[in-house]
């Protein structure tokens, strides 16, 4: 019996050890977004500003990076209903600043009902608003500075994942940083910002403070240090609202280092899958609110140890935010949600081709505004076709991006630039097409819509762009089947 003892001891304990490490040895998931950051600020992305995104350059060396990673709407609100739902805005209802169809799964919800602990820090305002139980732990921006202290995201990712150990659960994170959204950062010295102290309780009214309230970030950058998007003049007040810009940019990929050091401590990093996104492109004339590729091509990077290989560069195949659902459901091993209209690529993340990604679908329907403004693309590795339904020659396009300090400085220097003014009147009035040579021409400077030259690859975009309209029966596939035949 004196034998026994022991060894009924050795197996309880590591009965023990097992229980206590199950949750561990599970596969979690952490979605990271970045609030209107352009690709190209990211320094693994060809940023031309020094030191921009060290933390993010890290991630992508440790995992995968896309090069044609889009995504579907370039609207904060409904690209998140997009990723949520793994469904085209057409069908999941959420066309704008709008809720998901009450009938419509989502991926925090499935989740949940798979056992799962679901945790959003940020943007919990335009994510799956309306689904309150969707996920279980939640820190408002109003909590971390508006959305601008990688302290504050650091203690409640701490937090989160202690909550996950001591209920031994696999869990999903989003992390929401809100830069670089605007306002952007005001680049005072540190010594120099009065920051809020926000206590919890602390009336909602009363937390979100000014710009000066916000941290600093870690690199505080100067309008002579600072690239100026090719799409844009450059101006000195423009100058000045990019260096702005590029600050804030500091800031998320300071949100990014703290909350992976986190998962690290905590000892989650072997076993989570980290995607990291953003939302669309930077909040500027001809970017955010748009369908032209620098809209919606933005930084997606995977890393999943053990599966994706490290320092990848992935660059045939082309994914977009419809794609997102399905892909981590796929990963995790559990069934795809009813009505999904996008597909996983696991099979890419494996290093595997994969049949079908040649084109991604892009949207614009109602903005932030409530104004309609129909937007259709179909994106390729290198071309790119754009139906604006809303163009009439009378209607002129306005949204949040002409604030600020860059659509004043571009409207008062086209009084006396007649090729400025042009591109100013482009931007409010459009053309029913647009076609574009992107790898010749990334800013879509040069509009081929009647280039003769490339008639053959305008009339195939132009097909291709029905057939999914119709596919996915997008309620404006008429209207732009009676556009179309007045181009072929």
């Amino acid at each position: 019996m004196g034998r026994v003892k022991p060894l009924s001891l050795t197996l309880l304990t590591c009965a023990i050890f097992y229980i206590s490490s199950f949750a561990e040895s599970k596969l979690n998931v952490m979605f990271i977004t970045l609030d209107d950051m352009n690709r190209d600020s990211v320094g693994v992305y060809g940023s031309k500003v020094e030191g921009t995104t060290p933390n993010i350059d890290k991630l992508a060396g440790e995992g995968l990076r896309f090069e044609h990673g889009h995504v579907t709407i370039a609207i904060c609100m409904p690209t998140r209903a997009v990723w949520m739902t793994g469904r085209y805005p057409h069908n999941s209802g959420a066309l704008g600043f709008t809720k998901i169809k009450p009938g419509v799964p989502t991926l925090p919800e499935t989740l949940v009902k798979n056992g799962f602990m679901t945790g959003i820090l940020g943007k919990t305002e335009h994510v799956v608003p309306s689904r309150q139980q969707a996920f279980g732990y939640r820190r408002d921006r109003s909590e971390m500075a508006n959305g601008r202290s990688q302290e504050l995201y650091g203690k409640f990712t701490a937090e989160f994942l202690g909550q996950v150990k001591k209920a031994d659960k696999p869990f999903f994170l989003m992390v929401n940083a809100h830069d670089p959204h605007r306002p952007f950062d005001n680049r005072k010295p540190a010594n120099e910002r009065k920051l809020a102290v926000e206590q919890e309780g602390t009336p909602k009214d009363k937390k979100k403070g000014k710009r000066s309230d916000y941290p600093a970030p870690s690199r505080i950058y100067q309008p002579d240090e600072i690239a100026i998007p090719g799409f844009l003049p450059d101006l000195p007040p423009i100058r000045e609202e990019i260096a702005q810009y590029y600050s804030s940019v500091s800031r998320a990929d300071d949100v990014v280092g703290r909350v992976l050091v986190e998962l690290e401590k905590a000892g989650f990093a072997k076993n989570t899958l980290v995607m990291l996104k953003s939302d669309h492109g930077i909040p500027v004339p001809f970017a955010k609110t748009n369908v032209w590729r620098h809209s919606t091509l933005t930084p997606w990077i995977v890393r999943w140890p053990g599966t994706v290989k490290p320092g990848t560069h992935e660059t045939e195949h082309s994914v977009a935010g419809v794609d997102f659902a399905p892909t981590v459901l796929d990963a995790l091993g559990l069934p795809p949600m009813k009505g999904m209209d996008g597909r996983s690529f696991l099979p890419v993340l494996k290093g595997r081709e994969q049949k079908g990604r040649e084109f991604v679908y892009t949207h614009i329907n109602t903005i932030a505004s409530k104004r309609s403004y129909v937007m259709r693309s179909l994106q390729g590795k290198r071309y790119g076709l754009i139906w604006n339904g809303w163009h009439d020659g009378k209607t002129t396009f306005r949204n949040e991006s002409m604030v600020g300090l860059t659509w004043k400085a571009m409207a008062k220097a086209a009084q006396n630039d007649p090729a400025l003014a042009k591109r100013v009147k482009h931007y409010l009035y459009r053309s029913p097409f647009e076609f574009y040579d992107y790898g010749n021409d990334p800013d879509a400077l040069r509009n081929l819509i009647d280039d003769e030259e490339h008639a053959e690859l305008v009339a195939r975009y132009g097909q291709e762009l029905l057939k999914v309209m119709k596919k996915t029966k997008d309620h404006e596939t008429a209207s732009y089947q009676k556009a179309l035949g007045k181009i072929q």
